[in-house]
């Protein structure tokens, strides 16, 4: 991020994506609030940073406790069948929490969310590390959830308003998008090498997550602008849509956990019911949402309680001709290959070749040094090369690296499989983030970035919990009919079987990654075409272009604007 001195600003004033306004009535329409002053450039790479580590903390307190589980499990007595739930404590309150905390940062403060949300983690985080029983630490891990559900729609709202279109937004957003490889990988290796050394030692991740999240507080609170509320904005919260969408995803994520160990797995009566409910919440929370964009775009209509600003409007998923949709869809189905190669990569590793944690992370190791270099990758050429083409090749290479570890030969060497394998798997993540991230940035209308941010981290979410589901259903199909054919009843926990089938197991669910990823590269490439670039180039800032379906939407949408400043920032 080079400037021309050491105390010029590292960002100017932004030129705004919209274009001029016709006169008339449109002219009279009031303006937003202007752009945020410059950054100095200590201050711009503080708030990078600060972002970022709040992602890897993000991440890390995932996979650094997957990798612990056992451990954990034997040193506070946790059954063998309750050790996934401290993994989705988790996963249930950060993923389905996102939209309202994002919601409440973009009307409230996205620098109070941050520091809320990163206090709670470094709360929590104490907490699980002293936790003595398993329910404890259930309840504290989703207490902990609670603050990466704020923290991170706040982080990528805060770099989308620090950060007008320009080179040094396009870094930003690729650092940031760069802590999600580097956390997985940090969480495995703490993981590994803390888990290693005895039993109990598994309290040290929870103590090293505190650790980094009171470093992120404090660079928030030092590196981070002032928010600066916009009082004229309708400030009215959206809670019937808020319960509506937070209590169907609940369910949801929690069926796609838990479905498969329940104790008649999917014709458990519970796991019905609550599937049931949950669909039907997230369908009336749509219905809802609807009603209110247009009752809030009727001026006509008297403000009331039963008529707040949308949580979510419709409409974003219909923008830029509907692409926002395809690239939500996309990243749904990426993180459902991507985090699906992971979990049974590890598996493979652990279970099936016997290796130890430490032996595990250590196979990891070039997928943190390939998500860095990625996401370098895309800071350089992402104002150069189209949309489409990142998120093809991106999602066709994961998917490639799901086939290759479906085909894994276990007397093989680890370079032969492993290794490319987790070269490759990473592409996707990083292509889709990165480029993804940038492009909603610039279709979001003031007021709604970490709502925005919000939406994508909840769609990359629930696709991870799906795809984990169904490569789990695959894994076990595969693994009973094989072992029914070498003649071998399972137990309950499958313990007995065959290696040949487990092998087997493996291989289907790798397959089922990979099918993911090849389902969103076709989908970019049938609906992508049209974007182009959506990365900031200097030289083409100061002349009109129709290259980027971002730039039309937003003209689009100026054109259509109502007069009120409250309108806008619904």
């Amino acid at each position: 991020m080079a400037t021309s001195g050491n105390a010029s600003p590292l960002v100017s004033p932004s030129q705004s994506l919209q274009p001029k306004q016709s006169e008339g009535a449109l002219s009279q329409a009031p303006l937003r609030p202007s752009a945020p002053p410059p950054l100095s450039r200590a201050r711009a790479i503080g708030l990078v940073a600060t972002c970022t580590t709040a992602m890897v903390v993000n991440v890390s307190n995932s996979t650094a406790i997957s990798i612990s589980l056992p451990m954990i499990g034997r040193n506070i007595n946790i059954p063998q069948d309750q050790l996934q739930w401290l993994l989705s404590a988790y996963a249930l309150s950060s993923g389905c929490l996102l939209l309202f905390f994002g919601r409440l940062a973009d009307l409230h403060g996205r620098k109070k969310a941050f520091i809320l949300g990163m206090l709670t983690q470094l709360v929590f985080a104490v907490g699980c590390g002293f936790a003595s029983s398993g329910i404890t630490l259930d309840v504290l891990r989703g207490f902990q959830g609670l603050g990466a559900a704020a923290a991170i729609p706040s982080a990528l709202g805060c770099l989308a308003h620090s950060f007008p279109p320009s080179r040094a937004r396009t870094i930003a957003f690729s650092t940031f998008a760069a802590g999600a490889p580097v956390g997985g990988a940090f969480g495995i290796i703490v993981g590994g090498v803390v888990t290693q050394l005895s039993d109990d030692h598994w309290r040290g991740t929870f103590f090293m997550a505190a650790g980094l999240s009171a470093l992120t507080l404090i660079g928030g609170l030092v590196s981070m602008s002032p928010d600066k509320v916009d009082w004229e904005a309708d400030r009215r919260v959206d809670w019937i849509g808020a319960a509506l969408v937070t209590a169907g995803l609940v369910l949801i994520v929690f069926v796609l956990g838990q479905g498969q160990i329940a104790p008649q797995q999917w014709r458990t009566p519970y796991i019905i019911a609550s599937l049931v409910i949950g669909v039907f919440l997230v369908a009336v929370f749509l219905v809802w949402e609807h009603h209110l964009e247009k009752a809030y775009g009727d001026p006509s209509r008297p403000k009331s309680i039963w008529t707040p600003p949308p949580l979510m409007k419709l409409s974003l998923w219909a923008r830029a001709k509907g692409r926002v949709a395809v690239v939500l869809a996309i990243a749904f189905l990426n993180w459902a290959g991507f985090l699906s190669w992971s979990l049974w990569a590890q598996l493979y590793y652990q279970n099936y070749l016997g290796l130890t944690a430490i032996r595990t992370m250590v196979r990891f190791i070039p997928m943190f040094i390939t998500g860095i270099l990625c996401n370098f990758f895309v800071a350089l050429v992402v104002a150069r090369l189209p949309l489409v083409m990142f998120v093809v090749s991106g999602t066709l290479i994961t998917a490639g690296a799901a086939m290759l570890f479906a085909l894994i030969n276990p007397s093989a060497t680890y370079w032969a499989f492993g290794f490319p394998s987790t070269v490759l798997i990473v592409f996707g993540a990083d292509f889709v983030y990165s480029a993804g991230t940038i492009f909603l940035a610039k279709i979001a209308n003031h007021g709604e970035h970490s709502v925005v941010g919000a939406l994508f981290q909840t769609m990359t979410q629930i696709g991870t919990a799906f795809g984990l589901t169904i490569t789990t259903i695959v894994f076990d199909r595969v693994v009973s009919s094989e072992s029914a054919k070498l003649g071998v009843t399972l137990n309950p926990e499958a313990s007995n079987a065959p290696a040949a089938a487990d092998l087997k197991g493996y291989r289907a669910a790798q397959w089922t990654a990979a099918a993911f990823p090849l389902l969103a590269a076709i989908l970019a490439a049938l609906f992508l075409r049209g974007v182009g670039i959506v990365g900031h180039d200097r030289r083409r800032s100061e002349r009109k272009s129709d290259e980027t379906i971002a730039v039309l939407h937003h003209s689009q949408e100026t054109a259509r604007e109502k007069p009120v400043v409250a309108e806008s920032l619904a």
